[in-house]
């Protein structure tokens, strides 16, 4: 059931539909300007919003605009005209957000073009969501990821692009010096003694495993040229691994078994556990490939899920 997030009129002002409309306003794209137009101070207006709708007004700015940008992508929008009226300064960062959020690429969307307005929403908890031209709706009966599991996903996929990122300044032998001699993160992956092997098998993890979940066939295993030919990779099976594990959830499939034919011989995988796997070693190996750049003199951060988060969130 959709209903209309405006409720039946009632005496007095209705200050919470006030704080969504400074949220969503044209001219307000900071969290400072929500606030001042909204006649509250920045900490009173988050504060009020995360209690009633659960949600941090800058990431519902965010979500509710590229909601807006796929639905005018599909009703024959530019991609640049999408971009520049959701808020975004270049393409490039309009096409990563969209392809992070939507798990494929606006062009892609164009492509499909037409649609509901519902094909276009993306996961929200409160259900609050882009209705045209520029209003908000609720959807009573959604239900959305587990919080948890959506910031461990996908903390690690925009983790894992830092460091790839940090990695392009190092020269060819600093990417692929052996570091660690003889150092092996799983039996059956062999060792993982530079830089460029272990951010290689970081990502080359989410390419087999939707490989065996999409049935195709096991993925290339060959070593990538740079940090580039790797962020390339990167980018191309973050989005689709994300969209993955969404649909997992949607669908409450996680007990379900994965029968992996890429095994020799075949076995079977409760998809809980393989998510669980997924995650614990691609964290070492964020760790790890952390020890390794500094010891090349790069300097990195801690790779904190708390300051992702923060960032996420705009409050820092």
């Amino acid at each position: 059931m959709t209903t209309p997030i405006t409720p039946p009129p009632r005496p007095g002002r209705d200050r919470l539909r006030e704080l969504l409309d400074a949220v969503l306003d044209e001219d307000n794209r900071t969290l400072d300007q929500m606030a001042d137009d909204a006649y509250a101070s920045p900490y009173h207006f988050s504060r009020v919003l995360a209690r009633d709708v659960g949600e941090a007004p800058v990431a519902m700015r965010r979500r509710v605009m590229l909601e807006r940008s796929a639905w005018q992508l599909r009703h024959g929008s530019t991609v640049t005209d999408a971009a520049w009226e959701a808020g975004y300064e270049s393409l490039e960062g309009f096409s990563r957000a969209f392809t992070r959020a939507y798990g494929h690429p606006p062009s892609e969307t164009v492509a499909r073009g037409g649609g509901g307005t519902t094909g276009t929403w993306l996961p929200a908890a409160n259900g609050i969501h882009f209705h045209p031209p520029m209003h908000l709706w609720v959807h009573a009966e959604e239900q959305p990821m587990n919080p948890v599991t959506e910031q461990q996903v996908r903390h690690d996929l925009d983790d894992t692009r830092d460091l790839i990122e940090q990695a392009k300044g190092l020269s060819a032998a600093e990417w692929n010096e052996v570091r660690m001699p003889g150092h092996t993160v799983l039996s059956w992956d062999g060792a993982e003694e530079s830089i460029a092997a272990v951010l290689h098998r970081q990502v080359f993890s989410k390419e087999i495993w939707l490989a065996s979940i999409e049935g195709l066939d096991t993925p290339s295993t060959d070593a990538p040229s740079g940090p580039a030919d790797l962020l390339d990779r990167h980018d191309a099976v973050a989005p689709r691994w994300l969209a993955t594990v969404r649909d997992i959830d949607r669908r409450g499939a996680w007990n379900d078994r994965l029968v992996d034919a890429l095994c020799d011989p075949p076995e079977s995988f409760v998809l809980s556990s393989v998510l669980a796997h997924v995650l614990t070693y691609a964290a070492h190996r964020r760790q790890l490939a952390r020890v390794m750049l500094r010891a090349a003199g790069v300097t990195t951060d801690e790779g904190d899920p708390i300051m992702w988060l923060r960032r996420e969130l705009g409050e820092s």
